[in-house]
């Protein structure tokens, strides 16, 4: 065979996309509730973070949580900064917790698409 000619794999098992999405889901959702706990204190740290924020900063409590929010799943717009040490302080804060956060829920969503494969893979699906 050359290097121009590919040839494409033929699979004897079909894929289901929309089957296999739902198992995701229910291995995702599976997942979720064992980290209920910690999806609980992400909230209050939104929350709280929000309250502490319009505090120091003197700006609505909407503005203080949207601020936090935006911080806490480290997407940072930019569009609000905090100016005050204490505000500084408490942005680092959410900031640093936010970001392990966002790691253990990208963590679960890995762990659920790596379940969903292990099950695709026992029902004789090709090797993924």
């Amino acid at each position: 065979m050359s290097v121009s000619q590919k040839t494409e794999p033929h699979f004897s098992v079909h894929l289901r996309p929309w089957k296999d999405f739902g198992v995701f889901l229910m291995n995702a959702f599976h997942l979720t509730r064992l980290l209920a706990g910690i999806l609980g204190m992400l909230v209050l740290l939104i929350v709280l973070g929000g309250l502490g924020i319009s505090f120091f900063e003197g700006i609505s409590f909407a503005e203080g949580f949207y601020f936090t929010f935006v911080t806490a799943f480290t997407i940072g717009f930019g569009d609000i900064a905090p100016v005050t040490p204490g505000g500084r302080a408490l942005t680092l804060l959410v900031g640093l917790i936010g970001l392990i956060f966002t790691g253990l829920i990208v963590s679960v969503a890995t762990r659920a698409l790596a379940l969903t494969v292990e099950e695709v893979k026992q029902r004789g699906a090709p090797d993924l």
